[in-house]
């Protein structure tokens, strides 16, 4: 009897443990969880008439950066919020923000260096001046000078929206200077050089090609974005062999009125994605559980 006491008490603690855990991690996000039905996200940074672009937290869920432009995307800049004590922090430009653009920024799974793109020059041949992937490290607390991650084989090439692997592996779009021929890419690392890059081959219809990957840590799926008469986002699967299947568009709900920027929490449980009308108008970071739509490989 005492054991079966001792055992129903200890399933109680983890049980309660594990309740504080997940109310710890909506606290962190600050707002009420949503289900399958999307709703936004902190609309009350964005300063009026800009645009919000991409939303991404760090892994601890302590800092959310944000990329936001003006209506005729000539400027992007990359704010974030921090916090503290329980307490979201006013705004304020991201260490790596500079007078030229800077976008489409994701965090290595275990926060020690975040990856970008910009526009800031880059001086050497053969490299054009356009968006590139860039990078930061953090050692003792304190984020080092961003520096270029060189892609052989694109360095005449557009490149953004860099996001990468457990593994060290980078996913990216890429595209010609002028945004044609947009398709997704990846780069192994092999002793701290990025290798030249190679397109993912993912069967999907596509007209004007793919953007704004997502990868998870472990490469078991990816989301990105569709460029057709609008963005839909699509989730594919890893087949273990190199390849890709079960590629499918996500939801209605979720697919509406041009979708891109895809980032999923830590816990696989929350897409965040930027939606907003052709005119310009209703721009916003939405949230969602995503969870039966990974689980439903």
């Amino acid at each position: 009897m005492n054991k079966f006491k001792i055992i129903s008490l200890f399933i109680i603690v983890f049980i309660s443990c594990k309740a504080k855990i997940e109310n710890t991690k909506m606290q962190l996000l600050n707002e009420k969880a949503p289900n399958n039905i999307p709703f936004e996200f902190r609309q009350d940074i964005i300063p009026q008439n800009m645009l919000i672009h991409k939303g991404v937290f760090s892994p601890d869920l302590e800092e959310y950066y944000y990329t936001i432009s003006d209506t005729n995307f000539e400027q992007f800049d990359v704010y974030v919020i921090e916090k503290s004590n329980g307490i979201w922090s006013e705004s304020k430009e991201a260490f790596f923000n500079s007078k030229y653009n800077e976008h489409g920024m994701s965090f290595s799974p275990n926060g020690k260096t975040i990856y970008f793109s910009s526009t800031r020059p880059v001086y050497g041949d053969g490299i054009s001046s356009t968006w590139h992937i860039w990078k930061s490290n953090k050692t003792d607390g304190k984020w080092s000078k961003p520096i270029l991650v060189d892609i052989p084989n694109l360095r005449n090439k557009l490149i953004s929206h860099p996001t990468i692997t457990n593994s060290g592996t980078l996913y990216f779009h890429s595209s010609n200077l002028d945004y044609s021929e947009m398709d997704i890419y990846k780069s192994k690392n092999v002793n701290g050089k990025f290798q030249d890059a190679e397109k993912i081959l993912i069967t999907v219809d596509s007209p004007r090609g793919k953007c704004t990957p997502y990868i998870s840590p472990n490469e078991d799926y990816i989301i990105f974005a569709v460029i057709g008469k609008q963005l839909d986002l699509v989730i594919s699967f890893n087949d273990g062999n190199g390849g890709w299947k079960n590629t499918r568009k996500l939801s209605d709900k979720i697919n509406n009125f041009g979708q891109g920027n895809p980032y999923v929490t830590p816990d696989n449980k929350f897409l965040f994605y930027t939606t907003g009308e052709h005119q310009k108008q209703n721009w916003k970071v939405k949230w969602v559980n995503i969870e039966s739509e990974i689980k439903n490989k």
